[in-house]
């Protein structure tokens, strides 16, 4: 496969297990073609063209021939420059990807946040106050951002001449489809129930041998579940912490995460809605395996906490 079809793959998944529709992603691609035609002609070729055809600003080919032929991939949910120059003294590594957005697809990546006005909105929060709350988390979000030296790593696999790609918001949809067939497949009443749901996938299992597997973070074994919603996976990164009255006045009961904030635990807590936090190395891991495994004749190794399962 070449780098621009893993690239397009990626995308394509994303698009299919999105909260949006996909003719609502179709609709907020055109917006942003409208935004760019009313763009001053000198300030044009400072516009990242792909948001034409990617909604997802945190997924990018960030170094190399989109043409390239791959054979081998070196996979980490966080790719800096020891895994670049490990790749590097291999030698024969065609393509290495980071979960975790790098680049200009780190700078972006409040741009994917929007994704979770929808996600509230599927779970029953109205999409005016959804949107209210987190506009401020994304502005938050936004400014802390700014300060970064986001092109270091991308800076590296240039003069390493290592192409480098990072997807994120893709995987994080496939993983949040899979957890949501998984459950509603078993109906866990009680959040032990969740709990052993979770661990009858690889991924958790392994992350729980090395002591990194799923965990209560509000509640207990004994608590009914209700309302499982899972806001707390996929859209960028986390949330406001204003939402969680709202998810309970939705009929919330249980939030499923890969991580969560103190700030944001504690307002789950006082909105009674329990939290499951499923592991976020082993969550991300999921994502990027639904994805690696529709790639055909490609060595995929793993590194950076990347806990590489086949399902093919």
């Amino acid at each position: 496969m070449k780098i621009k079809e893993i690239y397009s793959l990626a995308i394509k998944k994303g698009i299919e297990n999105d909260f949006r529709k996909e003719e609502d992603i179709n609709k907020l691609l055109e917006r942003t073609k409208l935004y760019y035609e009313k763009i001053p002609e000198n300030n044009k070729e400072l516009f990242d063209k792909e948001k034409f055809s990617n909604p997802f600003s945190d997924t990018r080919i960030l170094h190399g021939n989109p043409d390239k032929e791959v054979k081998k991939i070196m996979v980490g949910i966080d790719i800096d420059g020891e895994e670049l120059l490990m790749a590097k003294q291999r030698g024969d590594i065609d393509l290495v990807i980071s979960h975790h957005p790098r680049g200009n697809a780190l700078a972006g990546l409040n741009d994917v946040m929007d994704l979770q006005v929808d996600a509230l909105n599927y779970y029953g929060v109205p999409v005016n106050i959804a949107e209210k709350l987190l506009k401020k988390r994304v502005q938050e979000v936004s400014r802390s951002l700014s300060s970064g030296n986001h092109n270091r790593v991308v800076d590296m696999a240039k003069l390493l001449d290592i192409p480098l790609m990072c997807i994120h918001t893709p995987a994080d949809n496939m993983v949040t489809r899979f957890i949501e067939r998984k459950l509603e497949k078993d109906k866990p009443m009680f959040i032990e129930d969740v709990i052993n749901s979770f661990l009858e996938v690889e991924e958790y299992r392994i992350a729980s041998s090395l002591g990194m597997g799923p965990k209560i973070f509000v509640g207990s074994n004994e608590n009914r579940v209700g309302k499982i919603v899972l806001t707390e996976i996929t859209g960028g990164t986390e949330g406001s912490a204003e939402i969680y009255e709202k998810l309970a006045q939705a009929g919330a009961g249980t939030v499923v995460g890969m991580h969560i904030s103190e700030k944001n635990r504690e307002e789950a807590e006082k909105a009674n809605i329990n939290v499951v936090i499923a592991g976020h190395m082993s969550s991300d891991s999921i994502g990027v395996n639904l994805l690696l495994d529709n790639l055909k004749d490609v060595e995929i190794l793993s590194c950076s906490g990347f806990i590489r399962v086949e399902r093919r």
